[in-house]
């Protein structure tokens, strides 16, 4: 039996897509050193990917850009990205295994494991995958859209990017239904007589 798991990077940030990934391992396969992707250091995470990439059968992505998530909102893009990223997948597997608690609109048979980047090899390395081509893509994002720090943050809410937003206002990356984004205009007092 074919298992991909199924996993995404990216979901709370402002700015940048959400990206998903779904890996085939072979089955019993041992790759020491899996687990979830916000656990470990960036160079064990490219390492893990190089390795996911030569002795998997099949990973692939799939992304949902700031204008879909800002259309239909970041639950639904999320599950959109990781359908995406199974339909991409040669051969087809038997059954997937989803981190997180919902299931996605595709007809296989799927189970959703809350924690399961932790728990289960597959879901770890998808994890693993979708963090590592995001982070890069992060990386490529702040030199067209400098000034944001999208490279040290990736896109999270910090501190300084929310400073960066109130500077220099929203970029075509950020996601403007999220809250910290777009400033709440002031709200404009009447003006009241003069007694």
């Amino acid at each position: 039996m074919l298992l991909a798991g199924v996993d995404e990077a990216g979901r709370g940030c402002l700015a940048g897509p959400v990206v998903a990934s779904a890996v085939i391992l072979p089955p019993g396969i041992i790759i020491p050193g899996l687990a979830d992707s916000k656990k470990i250091s960036s160079a064990n995470r490219e390492s893990l990917a190089s390795e996911i990439k030569a002795r998997s059968i099949h990973w692939s992505l799939g992304l949902a850009w700031p204008a879909e998530i800002d259309r239909i909102n970041i639950l639904q893009a999320t599950l959109q990205a990781m359908s995406r990223a199974v339909r991409h997948l040669l051969p087809r597997p038997d059954r997937l295994l989803i981190d997180g608690n919902q299931k996605l609109p595709v007809n296989i048979p799927q189970k959703s494991i809350v924690g399961g980047d932790a728990c289960e090899p597959c879901i770890s390395a998808a994890s693993i995958m979708a963090k590592t081509f995001r982070d890069r893509l992060m990386c490529k994002l702040d030199r067209r859209y400098p000034g944001y720090g999208l490279a040290m943050h990736k896109g999270y809410g910090t501190r300084q990017h929310l400073s960066a937003l109130q500077r220099m206002g929203p970029s075509p990356m950020h996601r403007m239904t999220f809250r910290g984004v777009v400033s709440k205009p002031r709200e404009i007092l009447p003006c009241l007589p003069i007694t």
